[in-house]
């Protein structure tokens, strides 16, 4: 889990980070991925392009552009059906003999210094599995062959810290934001190919039972794309894939319960649903009481912590 003893003596050009790119049938934002990795300040990266069952002349052209220099840094894997988020982001993985790796969709962006704010944290604190960089959401819309920006919101603009009583409500952090750790792969396996959506998040629970993940919250330098109200293989899988998001989420959550229950009972479990059950009749009690206003606004706090 700790660093290469050699890691800061290897020249700036080294590849230290192993990027994933996943895409499939979207070169407008292939394209802006490309360029934002290359505008990274720190030069010692190689990629991976995974175009889960796409067209691909598309990928290639972009990639035939490149100067040759960082062309030479970029590999395609072009599969001939699309298997799914999990098995293109351990595809990459794979492929990949970095130290660190992150997982760079295809529609979303960085600062031009994440990377290197991203290793030097990892290579000072060798206890942390990896670092997650402070993230703002960025709402945009398709107009024709542009992209327009329409606004944006800090993603846990409060978090102070990455816990993982935090993570088990909710997942706190996109793959964007996450540089990790490759070894972790080897210690609590790739991300699971049966869970289509939240993926990442049963990736994070498994790394979080046994290491910290550390925080970089002193600047906005992973940005979350997000485009409401796009359909079809422009749109944002949060949106897209929102009822799939659920599905996964209560499945894992049912067989951490049966695992738990296996071991120790159902006492705990049939007191705590009880008790939840309770408590939350009690704040709608209350909140009925305070009149609509305070409902609404309930309700649209709720819609927040949960990213819809």
């Amino acid at each position: 889990m700790t660093p290469a003893a050699t890691g800061d003596l290897l020249p700036e050009t080294s590849p230290r980070v192993g990027i994933v790119v996943r895409t499939k049938d979207r070169p407008m934002f292939l394209e802006r991925a490309l360029a934002d990795i290359r505008r990274q300040t720190l030069h010692g990266w190689e990629a991976v392009i995974v175009n889960d069952g796409g067209d691909p002349a598309p990928v290639d052209r972009l990639v035939d552009a490149l100067p040759a220099s960082e062309r030479a840094r970029i590999a395609v894997i072009h599969r001939d059906h699309g298997l799914g988020r999990s098995s293109a982001a351990n595809a990459g993985i794979l492929a990949l003999t970095t130290e660190y790796v992150v997982l760079h969709d295809d529609d979303d962006l960085w600062d031009p210094t994440f990377l290197e704010a991203s290793v030097a944290w990892l290579d000072r604190e060798p206890q942390d599995a990896g670092v997650v960089s402070r993230t703002e959401i960025v709402y945009e819309r398709i107009d024709g062959d542009r992209i327009v920006e329409t606004g944006r919101e800090p993603f846990w603009g409060e978090m102070a810290r990455i816990t993982y009583a935090d993570v088990l409500q909710v997942n706190r952090f996109v793959p964007i934001a996450y540089v990790y750790r490759r070894a972790l792969h080897d210690e609590v396996g790739l991300y699971r190919e049966d869970v289509h959506a939240a993926e990442d998040w049963e990736f994070n629970l498994r790394v979080l039972r046994v290491h910290p993940i550390g925080y970089l919250r002193d600047t906005v330098r992973a940005f979350w794309m997000q485009r409401r109200g796009q359909e079809g293989v422009l749109g944002n899988s949060m949106f897209v894939l929102a009822d799939e998001h659920d599905r996964y989420d209560r499945m894992i959550r049912d067989e951490a319960l049966r695992s738990f229950v296996a071991a120790h009972g159902d006492g705990l479990p049939l007191y705590l649903a009880r008790y939840i059950q309770d408590e939350v009749e009690r704040q709608l009690s209350a909140q009925r009481s305070l009149g609509s206003y305070a409902t609404d606004a309930a309700r649209k706090g709720w819609r927040r912590l949960r990213g819809r």
